[in-house]
């Protein structure tokens, strides 16, 4: 990537050959050439806030700036590519969005995150450290930005604009107003499940601003809880790529003896996992990961791993996550484990698993998901 203060090699992580994606975009770009062209002071306190792959905190890592971000693989991506740029150790502060912010901020620089949820969320928590002489640029794709994104920097803020558009990239300008009384935050968001869904029936779910479906179960879920595994004796099971821990709470409620491994790489996703679980009692053992997928997990360790994976990374749609949740299960899984994987009947998972596993059976289907099982041979 091209910045005013010389070229950097970025990369995404985990790095994959394959993996054409490129860890900036023209909105990146878009914001550090107006910092530079506006010569904005850059000696006060700093602060990145969702940046997709560390990107604009390393061209700015002289400035020592907090980053704070919602994805473990975004912060890993940030320290991989300060490490390559030559950056001294402790250049950024790298927070996440469950740490405390910084009290004082003198320069907020937010890349729209896809979730208006967690900006919201995110905005209501900086809002006490912006002083009136904050500088404050948002920046997105055009496709990213729309009439709510800049009423939420309004509402919470101060006024807002929005720049005209480059490369397909648009700047947000907010200017504080430290009078404005700002809304109490409705994060996060408590709602009872259903009746019909098995043993989480009737349950509590807790949702932290960003993780999918924030306000009610989504429908792909709600099919996986109504055909999830019988069987106890005291199993040790993944809830892999957990959102908000409902799928790994209801296996733990109709097995208490079953030790329950919650594992996301969003910070949102595994705080709304544990909340979630505390707040239906279960009185099993569990363990709340944020990590990237299955890494670190000992090999033929696991008896069962359940999964409802991505197939969005940001913007672009992809099926890498899947396939390296799918290659990390059967890696982790005891021979004679079983994942079992939930998904948009087109998406075509069964192909995937076959070629891995060797074997991949229906469990359960409708017009638009399929329940999926791969067996570990």
């Amino acid at each position: 990537m091209t910045t005013p203060w010389g070229e950097l090699a970025l990369s995404r992580f985990p790095e994959d050959p394959r993996d054409r994606l490129r860890a900036w975009d023209a909105s990146d770009e878009y914001l550090l050439g107006h910092l530079a062209e506006e010569r904005v002071p850059l000696s006060g306190t700093v602060v990145v806030v969702g940046d997709r792959w560390g990107a604009l905190a390393t061209a700015l890592a002289a400035h020592r700036p907090a980053q704070i971000t919602d994805s473990y693989l975004a912060q890993e991506a940030t320290r991989a590519n300060l490490a390559r740029a030559g950056a001294e150790p402790g250049a950024v502060r790298l927070l996440t969005t469950q740490d405390p912010p910084p009290e004082r901020i003198d320069v907020l620089l937010v890349r729209v995150p896809k979730s208006l949820a967690l900006l919201e969320d995110q905005l209501l928590r900086l809002a006490p450290a912006v002083h009136a002489g904050t500088v404050v640029v948002g920046t997105g794709m055009v496709k990213e930005i729309h009439t709510s994104t800049l009423r939420l920097f309004e509402r919470i803020l101060g006024p807002t604009r929005t720049s005209l558009a480059v490369k397909k990239a648009r700047l947000i300008f907010c200017t504080p107003d430290p009078a404005l009384e700002r809304p109490a935050s409705p994060w996060p968001y408590v709602y009872t499940l259903p009746d019909d869904i098995g043993p989480a029936a009737g349950g509590t779910v807790v949702n932290h601003a960003g993780v999918f479906c924030a306000d009610r179960l989504d429908i792909g879920t709600r099919f996986f809880l109504r055909h999830l595994p019988g069987g106890g004796g005291g199993r040790r099971v993944v809830d892999l790529g957990c959102g908000n821990g409902v799928v790994g709470t209801a296996v733990a409620l109709a097995d208490p003896a079953a030790e329950v491994l919650f594992v996301d790489e969003s910070f949102q996703a595994v705080a709304s996992a544990e909340a979630t679980y505390k707040a239906n009692g279960v009185p099993g053992h569990a363990e709340f990961r944020v990590g990237d997928g299955l890494a670190g997990v000992p090999s033929g360790s696991v008896d069962l791993v359940l999964n409802n994976p991505p197939f969005h990374s940001h913007q672009a749609t992809t099926d890498a996550t899947a396939r390296r949740m799918f290659t990390g299960a059967r890696r982790t899984l005891r021979p004679g484990g079983e994942l079992w994987v939930v998904g948009n009947r087109h998406l075509g998972y069964h192909v995937k698993l076959r070629r891995l596993f060797g074997n991949c059976q229906l469990v359960a289907g409708d017009r638009k998901f399929v329940v999926l099982k791969a067996v570990k041979r």
